[in-house]
């Protein structure tokens, strides 16, 4: 499961012009489910975006995490981001999870996330969104889980 994490000041997701999720100060994380993937990967990743240490502290050094700060976390799904692009001028979604696997641990990590923290808003499955974000910095990092059996298989 990939984590795209970016520090933001303000963020917010739309379908059909209706504001479905938004954020003020925290991370806005695009999510990709890569076939293999599992509810446990999906509680991996959300305990690395809640705990990853990406906001200045005092000494403006990268040292304070999402809980620290009390911020914001907007989940965005995004199954491009499992695309294989190492070859040709097209991208292969092979590696990504099927549609139906996809949506069911996007909507794992979303109900967990809303267990585990108190502002969580979220983008929707399968929709055609329109993302607005302010990043801060930037600051954007790779967060990858992979199942205990490894990474998907190169096609």
């Amino acid at each position: 499961m990939i984590g795209l994490i970016q520090r933001v000041d303000k963020a917010h997701v739309e379908v059909s012009g209706e504001v479905i999720g938004s954020i003020q100060r925290g991370l806005m994380a695009l999510v990709g489910v890569e076939r293999g993937d599992t509810e446990a990967e999906a509680r991996r990743l959300l305990e690395r975006m809640l705990g990853y240490r990406v906001f200045p502290d005092a000494e403006d050094r990268m040292n304070l995490s999402l809980a620290d700060i009390d911020g914001g976390l907007l989940l965005v799904p995004q199954f491009t981001l499992a695309a294989d692009t190492r070859k040709g001028m097209r991208p292969s979604f092979t590696p990504a999870a099927a549609p139906e696997d996809g949506k069911r641990l996007f909507s794992y990590l979303v109900a967990e996330a809303r267990k585990a923290y108190p502002r969580v808003g979220s983008g929707r499955f399968g929709a055609h969104m329109k993302v607005t974000l302010v990043n801060d910095g930037p600051v954007t990092f790779w967060l990858e889980v992979t199942p205990a059996a490894g990474p998907p298989p190169a096609v």
